[in-house]
């Protein structure tokens, strides 16, 4: 059965994962910063559990923030000190395509006791992050992941700025030990590998203490490999200021609940309410019911009286999507899944039955092909605008996701969606993108329920 945005939401009946990150080192000119990803131990589950083996930046997880302002230099020395080949994608940033860290488009895979240098300048303010790239589905599920937050040149009129990583685990419940059949046929087929413990931060229960009228920038970030967190707030005043990165042009009251797929960043202004001594939510939804995905412990005032209502944060340069009546269209349909209907798709150059596909572990296919294929997806011209007509024509939710560019949705009446770099598409749905290829290179466009990717969701865009 297909399942819409609204029905998703309506099906609630809808109306934690909080803390500054600490800051990595900025590399200067002469020396680059190293970030090593490493098998480590961390206390994921609660105290009365074991130690939680995961891989992770510098051992940590999430890995340490990177910090810089519009305009600087991001460089890091990347060294795997894993068992597996990895790579490293900045996601949501337009930088160079030659470090996009896409293992096998992009890059080779940096392979283990290996390093590889990615330098590039941070060109947008907002709200990104880095993960694993090669084998993703595993590698960002056992925790290779992290915030890099690129601020404005004049800081934003709030009185704290957090950073919250929204993340679920397939965790043992006896061991707490992550559960290693990261293929499973399952998983591929149906939703993606859902967790059972979810975290922020990397921990459950978090609690942070705030003021009555206190004003919060809330950078949430869902690192999960397959689930949508449906959120709401509760003794808190917010407005949504960016999507993926991008500032809207008007701040967006925050009414009732919303959703936050997998690779979706949104920026939220809160401003506390509640009283003294109470308590406020950021309220994550599941099965209708309601519990605390980050906890605000009210104590005292900071202020007498609340603020006005935010002014939008300054835009992005080349925000603008110009063309679009002359735009050359593209369309692609995504197909297959349990309960779809696809009956045979092209894998690896050949026409394969379902069952023969399934037998690969591969179930799903954008325009008749499984995962990547020579022939891109569209071949454009630098500057040139497109436009592109996606039908979700299986019985899952997908989030798509463009590398190396944003988009606006061509809505209905006519009028255009905000930046964005993922769209989140339920079954049934047609919905059509524009965006320019302002970027040169490969860029990958791919599903980021990281199990469908791997199983058949993955195209790419040449921009030459």
């Amino acid at each position: 059965m297909t399942q819409s945005r609204r029905e998703f939401l309506q099906a609630s009946g809808a109306v934690g994962l909080l803390g500054a990150l600490p800051n990595a080192g900025f590399a200067d000119s002469e020396e680059m910063a190293v970030m090593a990803a490493r098998p480590a131990r961390v206390q994921l589950a609660p105290s009365a559990y074991p130690q939680t083996e995961i891989w992770g930046y510098d051992g940590q997880m999430p890995g340490p923030a990177i910090r810089v302002k519009q305009g600087e230099r991001v460089a890091r020395r990347f060294v795997n000190e894993l068992p597996q080949a990895s790579s490293v994608h900045w996601h949501g940033l337009r930088i160079d395509n030659a470090m996009d860290g896409v293992a096998g488009l992009t890059q080779d895979a940096v392979e283990p006791g290996k390093s590889f240098d990615y330098d590039f300048v941070a060109p947008d303010a907002g709200t990104f992050w880095f993960h694993a790239h090669n084998r993703s589905f595993e590698q960002v599920a056992r925790g290779l992941y992290g915030a890099l937050i690129v601020e404005e040149p004049v800081a934003a009129d709030v009185d704290r700025d957090e950073v919250l990583i929204l993340d679920d685990w397939l965790l043992d419940p006896k061991t707490a030990q992550i559960d290693p059949e990261f293929e499973a046929p399952h998983d591929r087929s149906h939703a993606g590998r859902r967790g059972n413990y979810i975290a922020t931060n990397g921990r459950s229960g978090f609690t942070l203490p705030v003021k009555r009228n206190e004003r919060l920038r809330l950078r949430l970030i869902n690192a999960a490999n397959a689930r949508i967190f449906e959120l709401g707030l509760a003794g808190l005043k917010g407005w949504v200021m960016a999507y993926d990165g991008m500032p809207l042009a008007k701040p967006e009251l925050v009414e009732g609940a919303f959703l936050l797929s997998p690779g979706e960043r949104v920026d939220l202004f809160v401003d506390v309410v509640a009283e003294s001594g109470d308590m406020a939510h950021l309220v994550r939804i599941d099965d209708q019911q309601q519990y605390s995905q980050t906890t605000f412990t009210v104590a005292g005032d900071a202020a007498a009286t609340p603020r006005a209502d935010p002014a939008p944060l300054p835009p992005n340069p080349n925000m603008e999507i110009e063309g679009v009546e002359t735009a050359r269209r593209f369309r692609l349909n995504m197909e297959g899944g349990a309960m779809g209907g696809l009956n045979a798709a092209e894998l690896n150059g050949e026409r394969n039955s379902f069952r023969q596909l399934a037998q690969a572990n591969q179930f799903w296919a954008f325009n008749g092909a499984v995962g990547m294929t020579d022939a891109p997806l569209a071949r454009l011209s630098r500057r040139e605008t497109a436009r592109l007509e996606i039908y979700n024509d299986t019985s899952f939710p997908h989030a798509i996701h463009l590398h190396g560019m944003h988009f606006r949705e061509l809505l209905k009446d006519g009028s255009v969606g905000p930046l964005r770099d993922t769209v989140l598409m339920f079954g049934g749905e047609t919905r059509e993108i524009a965006f320019v290829a302002d970027n040169p290179g490969k860029w990958l466009f791919h599903c980021h329920m990281l199990s469908h990717a791997a199983s058949g969701m993955m195209t790419w865009i040449d921009v030459s």
